[in-house]
């Protein structure tokens, strides 16, 4: 399973402060504690960045390669500042991986850039109509995602498929549809496609002490569908697999000697299932 580390964003105010000022300390910190939380590789998210961001791009990638030898994940939809980017990145730590392509015409040629770089692609499930919305639509652009990229000159074994994950609050019935979409993504090429998905995704908009309940169980459940990679928090995901064997009990109908886990447990699985309403409150219930 191969977690990136998600907490370099533009979106938290640190992280934002430090790449307007280009002060290296928060980001190689950040950068840094990532890799040892168990972080095989790091997101490096500058949003839009549609003035400055080749720049902008450039300095993030080398400044986290300075302090950790891991590739990284260029995340925006700035096409100039991808490239930038790609042109920097130390390959000689692994293999950089885009973020991303999709359905959307605007996209389409991310995948050249994925092509002349060597590099790998992340291919969201999803088109210019809209939000998919079982997981056989999320399947069909994955199909077309993947014959377009084989006419750009990519590989299909350098493609990560991301079947959209939404909010839990705002759309709860989507949660088992992506769980059932990375199962039927491996079946459709041999060997089986790669899969990530951006988890914590499942709960924005919930209050901060739901976030890492939801965002462990349902990273464990999305493990056992055949999940291969998660833009994540590595210490989430590292408590996660420490209470796999309980989550996977829970799942299997069996009971676990603490009352309270189990109590956690059940209703945060019921409500990913879709078994009961989400409502802030369900632990409470």
């Amino acid at each position: 399973m191969l977690i990136i580390g998600e907490k370099l964003s533009i979106i938290a105010k640190r992280v934002r402060e430090a790449m307007f000022k280009r002060d290296k300390g928060p980001i190689q910190e950040i950068a840094i504690r990532q890799w040892k939380e168990g972080s095989g590789m790091i997101d490096a998210n500058i949003g839009p960045a549609e003035d400055g961001g080749e720049d902008l791009m450039q300095w993030m990638v080398t400044t986290i390669q300075e302090a950790v030898h891991l590739p990284v994940c260029l995340d925006t939809t700035n096409a100039k500042a991808l490239e930038a980017g790609l042109q920097v990145h130390n390959n000689e730590w692994g293999r950089p991986l885009i973020n991303s392509t999709s359905n959307d015409p605007e996209r389409f040629p991310i995948l050249e850039l994925a092509a002349k770089y060597n590099s790998q692609i992340i291919g969201l499930t999803v088109g210019k109509g809209g939000l998919p919305a079982d997981a056989e639509e999320r399947a069909a652009i994955a199909a077309e995602i993947m014959a377009r990229a084989m006419e750009y000159g990519v590989p299909l074994e350098d493609i990560y498929l991301d079947p959209l994950v939404l909010q839990i609050a705002t759309s709860q019935d989507h949660a088992l549809k992506v769980i059932e979409a990375i199962k039927m993504f491996q079946e459709m090429n041999d060997p089986p496609m790669k899969t990530v998905v951006g988890l914590s995704n499942i709960s924005n908009g919930c209050p901060k002490a739901l976030r890492p309940i939801l965002n462990k169980y349902y990273f464990i459940m999305l493990m056992n569908a055949g999940l291969t990679a998660a833009i994540a928090d590595a210490h989430e995901m590292a408590e996660a697999m420490q209470e796999k064997k309980l989550i996977d009990d829970v799942l299997a109908g069996k009971k676990i000697d603490d009352a309270q886990k189990m109590a956690e447990i059940t209703k945060t699985l019921d409500v990913i299932m879709g078994k009961t309403l989400y409502a802030h409150s369900y632990l409470e219930m």
